[in-house]
């Protein structure tokens, strides 16, 4: 929004003009257009800098700048950030305490966010991850209704890892 240019720091030799109202003026040169403008009391815009020849626009500028921020904001406000929350388990979690993992990820899928389901292996529990893979499975399965696997369960280092997102 800062790189417009206006009035007398367009240097161009020939743009393309568009009205205040949105009509095409033609092909004309810069002291043509900034004639045009002064009789109308407003500015002279480059709208497209890299267009082939440039285009300018005839406007109020500071309202144009207005309008551009708002523009900007309002996008802004429909941005959604999906943020991921972090559930970890061990590899001999109880039944009851998986039932209350499930719960709480049911929670955070719900509002719309990723979960990333950590298993961590400590000392002798290293030797047997392949066969703790069965308890990120049946996680995912306990969600199946609300949510799908983004990342198989794989494995980094310590831990084992998945990522469940909201079904679409």
């Amino acid at each position: 929004m800062s790189e417009l240019l206006i009035n007398e720091q367009i240097r161009d030799r020939e743009i393309r003009l568009v009205g205040e109202d949105g009509s095409q003026l033609g092909v004309m040169s810069v002291k043509e257009a900034m004639k045009m403008a002064e009789e109308a009391g407003l500015d002279l815009v480059k709208i497209a800098p890299t267009a082939k020849p440039p285009v300018c626009k005839i406007v109020d500028y500071g309202k144009y700048r207005y309008e551009l921020a708002r523009k900007e904001k309002e996008a802004k406000k429909k941005q959604r950030i999906i943020e991921i929350k972090e559930i970890r388990m061990s590899p001999n979690i109880d039944t009851n305490d998986m039932n209350t993992k499930v719960t709480a990820a049911k929670k955070f899928i719900t509002k719309g966010n990723k979960v990333k389901v950590t298993l961590r292996f400590r000392g002798r529990e290293m030797a047997h991850m392949q066969a703790s893979r069965h308890i990120l499975e049946d996680f995912a399965q306990m969600l199946s209704d609300v949510a799908v696997v983004e990342k198989a369960p794989k494995v980094e280092g310590r831990t084992m890892t998945m990522f469940l997102t909201e079904k679409r």
